[in-house]
């Protein structure tokens, strides 16, 4: 009798330790929607792949340098067949103890960017700012031409 007992405490504390799948409790894998869109490698494109604004920044650093000749700097890569280049547009000067300067920046293939970029003493060059750039030929064609005024009656 003490036999059964024993043995029925122990089939019945047993049961409790006792794990078995069920269905829809699984653990599953997570499922990757793409609601959130990865963070652009470059600010000056999203089809600027690592390797590719690693060149440009270099060519960046090159044009912005406040010691060098401030005159347009290209890059390329020619394992992606992107390239373009940058062109300081205004002398250095200091804000927020950092040395910045504006620049304009030309991806092939696509529209010209202006922009601001800021360097710590030391420190690398980061772009604070950067917009598309105000096209010459859209200015031009937004003033009015200045025609004689007729006088009919």
């Amino acid at each position: 009798m003490k036999i059964a007992a024993v043995a029925l405490i122990a089939l019945s504390t047993g049961a409790c330790s006792f794990t078995y799948g069920l269905v829809g409790y699984q653990d599953e894998e997570p499922v990757a929607t793409g609601s959130i869109a990865p963070k652009a490698v470059s600010p000056l494109s999203p089809d600027l792949n690592e390797e590719d604004w690693r060149r440009a920044k270099a060519a960046l650093a090159v044009a912005l340098d406040p010691q060098g000749a401030g005159t347009l700097v290209s890059w390329d890569n020619p394992d992606t067949a992107h390239k373009g280049s940058f062109s300081p547009s205004s002398p250095p000067f200091v804000k927020n103890d950092e040395v910045c300067r504006a620049f304009s920046a030309h991806l092939a293939g696509s529209a010209t960017l202006e922009g601001t970029a800021c360097r710590p003493s030391g420190g690398d060059w980061a772009i604070k700012d950067l917009k598309p750039a105000k096209a010459k030929s859209a200015e031009k064609a937004s003033e009015k031409p200045s025609g004689k005024a007729s006088a009919e009656s």
